[in-house]
């Protein structure tokens, strides 16, 4: 088992930055893939960026060039840098680890951005 807690959301203007993390409560070394999804208001969860246990890392075409997810395995902690946000960022980001018997979600963190 492991919990997982993001942080760093908040109200930003168009343009600006936030750094989202997650924290999880045990070693994150058993975890191969860890991603960030972002669920905007009245839509579906949508995969925004996975990285590997090597450091690969793969991102949704529209944050492609402005967002950069990276671990910190002896932190514990997996980010989410997100620069030129747009409104369209607007939504809750969920932390995402995928074990091997199953997968593993934080309570998410609110991001809104003003025009």
């Amino acid at each position: 088992q492991v919990q997982l807690v993001e942080s760093g959301g908040g109200l930003v203007q168009a343009g600006g930055s936030l750094r989202l993390s997650c924290a999880a409560s045990r070693s994150i070394f058993s975890f191969n893939v860890m991603a960030w999804y972002h669920q905007a208001p009245g839509k579906q969860r949508e995969l925004v960026a996975v990285i590997s246990s090597g450091g690969s890392t793969n991102y949704a075409d529209s944050v492609k060039g402005r967002f950069t997810i990276s671990r910190d395995n002896a932190r514990k902690t997996v980010y989410l840098q997100m620069n030129s946000l747009n409104p369209e960022d607007t939504g809750v980001y969920y932390c995402n680890f995928r074990g091997v018997i199953r997968d593993y979600w934080g309570q998410g963190t609110q991001v809104t951005v003003s025009s």
